[in-house]
C-alpha cells in the first residue's frame, strides 16, 4: 500500500526548526502548502525578484522544499500559520543541486528566516550526498553569508547563456 503524503501537521511534528526572532517555524513543504506558497511568491515574481513558478512546478518542488510559517498568524492556509518564506532544493544529479525560489516576507528579512531555509536545503543536499549546491541570485552577500562562494573547487566558474528573450519586469525602487 502506498503511503499518503505528509500533512502540515505531520511536517510540524517531524523535521521542523524554530527560528527564534520572530517565532517562525521552518518545516518541510507538503502538497497542501502549494496554493499558499504560490500566492506568497506572486509579489516576488511581479517585481522580478523571482522567476514565475506554476502550481505544477511548485508541486514538483514540494518533496525538496521548505516553508517558513508564522504560527501567530490567523491565516487559514496552511493550518499551522501564514507562509512567510519558501525555498526548495532542485537536485539535478549526485554532483549538483540548486537552491530555488528563495523568498522571505519583508517583515521577516534580516531575522534568520532566509538563512534557516537555505540551511535546510543544504542539509538535504548533504543527506542526499550531493557534491555541490549552487544559487543563481542577485543577493550575493546573503548567499556568501550562508557559505556560498563564486569559485568552485579547482578554479571552475559557472557560465550561463540565455537562449530566449525574457520580458522586462518593473524595477523595484
Amino acid at each position: 500500500m502506498a503511503a499518503s503524503p505528509p500533512s502540515a501537521a505531520d511536517a510540524t511534528a517531524v523535521g521542523s526548526v524554530l527560528v527564534p526572532s520572530p517565532p517562525t517555524l521552518v518545516r518541510p513543504a507538503v502538497p497542501s502548502d502549494v496554493p499558499a506558497v504560490h500566492a506568497f511568491i506572486r509579489p516576488f515574481v511581479a517585481t522580478g525578484r523571482l522567476l514565475e513558478r506554476t502550481m505544477d512546478e511548485l508541486e514538483e518542488l514540494v518533496p525538496t522544499g521548505f516553508v517558513a510559517i508564522d504560527p501567530s498568524s490567523d491565516a487559514p492556509e496552511p493550518p499551522d500559520g501564514q507562509v512567510v518564506g519558501f525555498a526548495a532544493l532542485e537536485i539535478y544529479s549526485s554532483k549538483l543541486a540548486e537552491v530555488r525560489s528563495l523568498a522571505v516576507a519583508d517583515s521577516c528579512r534580516g531575522k534568520g528566516v532566509g538563512k534557516a531555509l537555505v540551511a535546510r536545503c543544504v542539509a538535504l543536499a548533504r543527506q542526499r550526498n550531493v557534491l555541490e549546491v549552487m544559487a543563481v541570485t542577485s543577493s550575493e552577500a546573503f548567499f556568501a553569508s550562508c557559505g556560498f562562494d563564486f569559485t568552485l573547487p579547482g578554479e571552475k566558474k559557472a557560465l550561463f547563456l540565455q537562449t530566449r528573450e525574457v520580458p522586462a519586469r518593473p524595477v523595484e525602487g
